[in-house]
């Protein structure tokens, strides 16, 4: 295997958090999701 440069460590280790970010997202959101913001209730419809 050949040996990984620590640039190329470094450049892993940055880009996994970034894609946690894009795994957590939910790909089409309802109109009446009910979301908290801020500790208000909120339906997702009103936020448009």
């Amino acid at each position: 295997m050949k040996r990984m440069s620590r640039r190329a460590i470094v450049q892993a280790l940055i880009a996994l958090p970034a894609l946690s970010l894009f795994r957590n997202r939910p790909v089409v959101a309802e109109p009446d999701e009910i979301v908290e913001i801020n500790g208000w209730i909120l339906r997702r419809s009103d936020l448009a």
